[in-house]
Parts: structure tokens; C-alpha cells; sequence
């Protein structure tokens, strides 16, 4: 890992991620005591709402802002994105009504929408060895745990000599610095020959390439089992912890922290696991293990009541292991599910798809624990993360090979595709490694 973090561009991108995250971090643990001011023992319906909104502002705009920010220089929409999301930062301590978090959060969230898949697709650009990117990937992952474990340890230490409304002023810090670090970096730049398209073709293409291709259709139904679990530790370990558990602030950051640290030893572990094993075992596994914890846990909560402090954290720490091999991997099925010019589109689809799921768990996790209880909204949500690990195992083709056989019949003998991959026969029939693009734009079955 020392050696990918030797690349000067990647070294920088991956310290502006970082900091980035770890703001957000704190920003996770400030508003959640926030919302619990506000609201008391309804802060997940609260939570669940403000994270739902999040997702609306994901889902809606990130296509948007990625036909959007493909014609505009990637440094200039990366700072961009940062400086706004510190400016809203900024009125976070001073709100003193619910409706306002929802605002607030909406126009944070729309500057993150921008920035994340933008950043993303620039990183296979600047790392193009398949084992350097697979470490990267890992690398990423371990920054977003950093947000859940170093920011809740770091949240803690500050809550012992401020209240919590000065944790708003590092997530600014965060997004500051971030900006800094983009600044100063030169970034690769986009092929000339990327070809010119229309802003409604943009706006689609990722998601057309996305829902055509059939191992991601699988990493959506992923996408759905890794968010269904992993709602209600997010939207309701403030509930749990001081409602439940009636412990300080301080544990509550100990409760996010062995969620993080358990997904955290999992980021570190899988590239040496991917070596030897492919994606798809690893995250289709992981996804049946996850929701039967989450189904688990919650028959645990409904027959017993809550399990003891110990047993809690180490449930939410393999929960965050099993929630990091799910994900962790999904940008090598992004990266080699479409050509370079299209990555940008395909990782702002993966972005928005994704957070759909969000957008559906989130309210249940928040609305479901305040109505049922902790237990059937835990049961909810297992049985969610269920229908999507089994639909994965459905759509995802076990052993699909790396060169797919396929014809073109609609192509005439000298296109220049047969240049680069010879055809044979009056329907020119070929193999290779298969994308969608202008020239596959379905996924061949029987030839």
C-alpha cells in the first residue's frame, strides 16, 4: 500500500479524502446529538428524514451534475464542491429547528454529489495498473472508515472540554483543507478524443451502460443488502446508546467507532483476499451474512432486549466488516465495466443507484424504529438486506468469463472495431472483453 501512496497525485488525493471524511465524521456525530436536542427520543425519525433527504438530493442531482461538470475543468468542480460544503457548514451551529437541518443538509449534500463521483472517476486515470488500483480502492475504503472510527474517537476527546456545536467548526476545517489539496495537485487530464454528445446523452449514458451490464445489476441488489443494514446503525446507535442504553455522548462515539473499525480491518484484509479470490464470492457472502445478523440481532432485541455493552459493540464492529466487503470491491466492477470515457458517467450512476437504496432505508430504519421498536425495524431491515443478497445471487452470472463470444451483423466488414478485434463469418463474430458502448448496447445471451 506504501508504494500507491508513493504516487504523488494519488498521495494528495488520497490526504484531501481523508480530511474530507473526517469532517464529515464529525459532522455525523454533531448532528446526531443536534437532532436528539431537538427531538429527544423521536431523533431517529429525525435522522432517518435528514438522511433520506440526503439521498433525494444523491439520486436526483449527481447524473445532473455529472453531464454537467464533463465538460468543466476537474479541479474547478472538485474545489468547488468543497468550498460550498464548508459554507454550509458554517450555519450548522446556529439552526434551533428541525426544518432547518433538512434545508441545510439538502445543499450539503447536493455539493457532495458533485464532488464524489467526480472524484472517483479520476482516480482510475491517475492509477492504471489493475493491482495499484485494487489497493486504491481499499485505500478509499479505509478513508470513509476513517469517518466512522477516527472521527467518533476524535469527536469524543473534543466533547470532554467543548459542547458539541464546535464539532460543526471541524467538519469546515475539513472541507478547507480539502480544497487546498486539490488545488495544488495537477490533475490528469481527459482524453482529447472523447467523443462530443448531446446533454440528454450524457445525462443517461451512465445509467444506461449501469442496468445493461449484468454484474452490476448485481452490485445495485448489493447495494441495497449493505444499505439495508447498515441504515439502522447509522440512523438509530443514538436511540440505542443514550435512550436505550442511557450512556453519555462519549459511548455513543464508541458505538459509530466499532462499526468503523470493524469495516476498517476489513478494507485492509481484502486485497490480499481479491487475489485469490474473485468479486463476486466475497460480496455476495458477505451480503447473506449480513443481513442474517441484521435478522439476528433483531430477534435478539424482540426475545431479550438489548444484548449487553460488550456483545453490542462487537455486533456493530462485524457488521461494519461484512458492510466493507460488500463495497469495498465495487470499483473494480466500475472500472472494468466501461471504457475510460464513460467512467465518469458509469461511477456518477453507481453513485445515484446506490444511494436509492439509501433513500428507501433510511426512513424505514428512522420511521420503523419509532413506530415498532428497535427489534422489528432491525427484522425490517434484515429481511430487506436478504431480498437484495438473493437477487445479486440471481443476476450476477456465476463464473462469467472474462471474453464474451458475440456477432455484429449490423456492422459492415471494414468497421474499425474489426481492426482491433478480428471477426469471422457473414455475421462477424468475435470475442473480446465485453463493455457496453455505442457499438455493444446489449449484453449478448446467445451470441
Amino acid at each position: 500500500m506504501v508504494a500507491v501512496l508513493k504516487n504523488p497525485v494519488f498521495g494528495r488525493l488520497f490526504s484531501a479524502q481523508i480530511i474530507a471524511l473526517l469532517g464529515t465524521g464529525l459532522l455525523t456525530v454533531a448532528l446526531g446529538l443536534l437532532a436528539f436536542d431537538l427531538a429527544g427520543e423521536k431523533a431517529g425519525a429525525v435522522l432517518g428524514t435528514a438522511y433520506a433527504i440526503k439521498m433525494i438530493a444523491y439520486v436526483g442531482l449527481a447524473p445532473v451534475a455529472s453531464a454537467i461538470a464533463e465538460k468543466l475543468p476537474r479541479k474547478a468542480v472538485l474545489v468547488g464542491a468543497d468550498l460550498v460544503r464548508a459554507t454550509v457548514a458554517l450555519f450548522l451551529p446556529f439552526i434551533d429547528s428541525i426544518w432547518q437541518i433538512y434545508v441545510l443538509i439538502f445543499v450539503l449534500q447536493a455539493a457532495s454529489a458533485t464532488f464524489t463521483p467526480a472524484f472517483q472517476a479520476v482516480i482510475p486515470d491517475v492509477l492504471r495498473d489493475e493491482k495499484d488500483y485494487t489497493i486504491a480502492l481499499s485505500l478509499s475504503r479505509l478513508a470513509y472508515d476513517l469517518e466512522n472510527l477516527l472521527s467518533p474517537a476524535l469527536a469524543a476527546l473534543f466533547l470532554l472540554f467543548v459542547s458539541y456545536s464546535w464539532l460543526f467548526g471541524g467538519t469546515v476545517l475539513g472541507f478547507v483543507i480539502s480544497a487546498l489539496l486539490v488545488f495544488f495537485v495537477t490533475l490528469p487530464q481527459r482524453k482529447s478524443q472523447v467523443k462530443e454528445r448531446p446533454f440528454v446523452e450524457r445525462l443517461t449514458r451512465g445509467m444506461r451502460i449501469y442496468l445493461a451490464t449484468p454484474r452490476l445489476r448485481g452490485l445495485l441488489a448489493l447495494n441495497l443488502s449493505a444499505a439495508a443494514a447498515s441504515a439502522f446503525v447509522l440512523v438509530n446507535t443514538v436511540v440505542i446508546v443514550m435512550a436505550g442504553y442511557q450512556a453519555s455522548q462519549s459511548e455513543l462515539a464508541y458505538a459509530l467507532a466499532a462499526f468503523g473499525g470493524g469495516s476498517m480491518m476489513s478494507a485492509l484484509a481484502l486485497p490480499r483476499l481479491l487475489e485469490r479470490v474473485t468479486d463476486r464470492p466475497v460480496m455476495v457472502t458477505s451480503a447473506l451474512f449480513l443481513s442474517g445478523l441484521t435478522l439476528g440481532g433483531g430477534l435478539f432485541v424482540l426475545l431479550m432486549g438489548l444484548p449487553p455493552w460488550w456483545l453490542f459493540l462487537v455486533s456493530w464492529a462485524v457488521a461494519g466488516a461484512l458492510y466493507s466487503a460488500i463495497l469495498t470491491p465495487s470499483g473494480r466492477l466500475l472500472r472494468n465495466s466501461a471504457h475510460a470515457e464513460d467512467r465518469p458517467a458509469i461511477f456518477s450512476a453507481q453513485f445515484a443507484l446506490s444511494h436509492g437504496a439509501w433513500l428507501i432505508t433510511y426512513p424505514i430504519a428512522g420511521w420503523a424504529g419509532e413506530a415498532f421498536g428497535m427489534g422489528w425495524a432491525m427484522l425490517l431491515l434484515g429481511a430487506i438486506a436478504l431480498v437484495g443478497a438473493m437477487a445479486a445471487v440471481l443476476v450476477w452470472p456465476a463464473n462469467e468469463p472474462v471474453e464474451l463470444e458475440h456477432e455484429h451483423p449490423d456492422l459492415p466488414a471494414d468497421h474499425p472495431l474489426f481492426e482491433k478485434y478480428p471477426a469471422t463469418g457473414p455475421r462477424n463474430r468475435h470475442s473480446h472483453v465485453f463493455v457496453i458502448d455505442d457499438e455493444h448496447r446489449v449484453w449478448p445471451t446467445n451470441g
